[in-house]
């Protein structure tokens, strides 16, 4: 039973186009959460992200900045390896939807309103992955091969 359903989250029958679209999301994804969590490339970190969220209603607004920002920096990761890529587009895609209707929804589609539009293009490729799997190039068909 066990690993039944460890084969269902790890196998894919994607090929190698899901590489093509893991790797830049997941950097994409990994820098966004870095910037929630650590400060880095120009962020502002668990208190101010957390001070922001509490702002537009998101609380406890460090809970939340924490939840985001792990999402979004550990999942990137796992994009990028390919490791349980299926649970983590599944936190992403939450996370996306989240950020969608309590940020981005009432500007509108376009980025330059701080509209939904990037939310929606990281969410469909969020979603995508859930769906396909990490593909031929990852550690998830590593490990899949190992529980056959």
């Amino acid at each position: 039973m066990a690993t039944s359903i460890v084969n269902k989250i790890l196998s894919s029958n994607a090929g190698f186009a899901a590489l093509a679209l893991r790797v830049p999301v997941g950097i994409i994804f990994a820098a966004h959460g870095a910037q929630k969590l650590f400060g880095w490339f120009g962020g502002y970190g668990l208190e101010g992200t957390g001070g922001w969220m509490d702002s537009i209603g998101l609380s406890p607004g460090i809970v939340m900045a924490f939840l985001a920002g792990a999402a979004e920096f550990f999942g990137g990761i796992a994009l990028v390896l390919g490791l349980l890529t299926r649970p983590a587009a599944l936190a992403l895609s939450i996370a996306m939807l989240v950020a969608i209707v309590a940020v981005h929804l009432p500007n509108g589609m376009f980025m330059s309103n701080n509209g939904y539009e990037f939310g929606l293009a990281l969410l469909a490729a969020s979603v995508s992955l859930l769906f396909s799997g990490a593909g031929k190039a990852s550690i998830d068909n590593l490990l899949a091969k190992r529980f056959n």
